[in-house]
């Protein structure tokens, strides 16, 4: 990726429904090659998908938990297993794998306490786990989708040189 794609990945992130021209306009291209750069940093990955943000408050999703997870079984065919049966829960927003004291963590969005309560025994009641830890989200205080982007490709080895 050159300067110009990390201006229009940058772009997009901050407002996916910016016109064409307008993306075109500033990074300094015209539509065409813009468009073609576009379809390129669709086409390997880059850009994953354009999508709609939405207020959680505002479609009844208001409490977000995070959900720490501790499994006794770690074979491949356990987290398969378990990989499908979390991701088929509409409730999950966000499944990690991770590394250190905790195996999984989920970030999960409900309506209510009760909703949640809901979500936990069907949790547990999938499968086998060691340990199941909520944390309740009181407030958000920043939430963004929007990764920085440095408009300058850097050398991998030192972040502080620039290719």
């Amino acid at each position: 990726m050159d300067a110009i794609d990390r201006k229009i990945v940058a772009l997009l992130q901050e407002d996916a429904s910016l016109s064409l021209a307008q993306i075109a306009h500033r990074v300094g291209l015209s539509q065409s090659p813009c468009w073609k750069r576009i379809q390129r940093l669709e086409k390997t990955g880059v850009i994953l998908k354009r999508v709609a943000l939405v207020s959680p408050e505002a479609i009844g999703q208001g409490l977000t938990v995070f959900v720490s997870i501790e499994s006794g079984d770690h074979s491949s065919a356990w987290l398969s297993k378990f990989a499908q049966t979390v991701t088929a829960m509409p409730e999950v927003m966000e499944f990690y794998r991770m590394a250190g004291d905790i195996d999984y963590m989920l970030r999960v969005a409900v309506p209510n306490m009760q909703a949640f309560d809901t979500f936990y025994k069907k949790l547990i009641d999938s499968m086998p786990l060691k340990n199941v830890t909520s944390r309740f989200a009181m407030e958000r205080i920043k939430s963004t989708t929007a990764y920085p982007i440095p408009l300058e490709p850097r050398n991998l080895r030192d972040p502080k040189k620039k290719i």
